[in-house]
């Protein structure tokens, strides 16, 4: 196809998996970056030559730049060498797959700079989702998600009147944990929240599908990226993966996209859209699925649900609030220093606690994130 592109969170799974992608479809690697993991990028980087990467950690700079000595390639680090890599147009499209608040610059930058993005940075929109709609719009920047669920919507509006949905149906596989009990939440180990029955994710993505954070946050995405009022989407648990979501249309008529779960699928779709190709993964045989179930989410145990939904009804800082408190807990969970349910009601208590304004600039999405951690950190140091 010949495109070029730089991927922003190349180490790791949506990164990983769109380096597969690239090279399935000799597109050419402009730049990469990383977090901190300097091996592996120095291997993508001596594998896919790019012209420029980025070590976000600076203190792995030094390191990276001597692995790389031998190599014509810019080394950048921080938050400095992300928004350079985001504002050079030499690139056709991002790929912005870091996790967190830090995914939220780089992406206005892209914007400001006229680079179409592929989309896989949940805190972009949940956080700043009015400004950077409104900022992608002024600037004709096409935002191509690459979820899974907002991958399948966005296919499944293709060739039809937007005015015409009634709504959407997101799809939740419901994570480890489904069917249980906040009495037999109350226990969980960070093994048993990381034990997700068919998606392989990093592990802040991996737990905040364990509690429904996630599907929260994708309630939160859809939204802006579709332009849809919250009573227009509905989630539904659908064990499988199958289903990745799907449109209701005004006469009743459902249009679903349906695959094996595979990142590899949505991220292709998001780098070669309108084209469909050949794609490095498995055929979807229905006969080896046999049946495909699909249940309503328990809102009362999950209460990160309610509560992500409840952040968007809002509106404002809000959801910028639930996402800076969920991340905060997530690592404290993680590391061990608050059990799983404490997850959803710190959320929901920096949601209630913290006065929610209105967006107008970035600066205003980072206070209200800062806020919302600095809560979060006083209420477990507390405890």
């Amino acid at each position: 196809m010949g495109k070029c592109i730089s991927i922003l969170g190349s180490t790791g799974s949506i990164g990983t998996q769109s380096l597969e992608v690239a090279k399935a479809h000799d597109m050419r690697i402009y730049a990469l970056a990383a977090n901190r993991n300097v091996e592996l990028l120095e291997k993508q980087t001596r594998e896919f030559r790019p012209e420029k990467v980025c070590i976000f950690v600076e203190e792995k700079y030094a390191e990276l730049k001597q692995r790389l000595s031998d190599l014509p390639v810019k080394v950048l680090c921080g938050m400095d060498g992300l928004c350079e890599i985001a504002s050079d147009t030499k690139a056709d499209i991002l790929i912005n797959s870091v996790v967190g608040m830090v995914g939220l610059l780089p992406t206005l930058t892209a914007i400001s700079a006229g680079l179409d993005i592929a989309l896989a940075n949940k805190e972009t929109l949940v956080a700043g989702g009015s400004l950077v709609m409104e900022q992608a719009a002024k600037k004709g920047v096409s935002i191509y998600p690459v979820d899974s669920e907002h991958s399948a919507i966005f296919q499944c509006l293709q060739g039809n009147r937007r005015e015409q949905l009634h709504k959407i149906i997101l799809t939740a596989s419901g994570g480890p944990f489904f069917g249980k009990t906040r009495q037999e939440l109350e226990h969980v180990t960070v093994a048993d929240a990381l034990n997700h029955p068919n998606w392989s994710m990093g592990n802040k993505i991996t737990i905040d599908s364990a509690t429904l954070m996630n599907k929260g946050l994708e309630f939160i995405e859809a939204k802006w990226l579709f332009d849809l009022t919250p009573d227009q989407i509905e989630i539904v648990v659908h064990r499988q993966s199958v289903m990745h979501s799907a449109v209701e249309y005004q006469d009743c008529s459902v249009i679903a996209q349906m695959g094996v779960p595979d990142m590899k699928i949505p991220i292709q779709y998001a780098l070669l859209y309108p084209d469909r190709l050949p794609c490095p993964t498995k055929p979807l045989s229905f006969t080896e699925y046999g049946t495909l179930t699909f249940e309503k989410p328990d809102f009362e145990t999950f209460t990160c649900l309610k509560t992500a939904i409840a952040a968007i009804t809002a509106g404002g800082t809000a959801p910028c609030i639930v996402n800076g408190a969920n991340e905060v807990a997530v690592a404290a969970f993680l590391s061990g220093k608050i059990g799983f349910l404490e997850i959803g009601a710190l959320a929901q208590k920096a949601m209630e606690s913290i006065p929610r304004r209105e967006i107008t600039c970035y600066e205003d999405v980072m206070h209200a994130d800062e806020k919302a951690r600095a809560f979060v950190r006083e209420a477990i140091s507390k405890r």
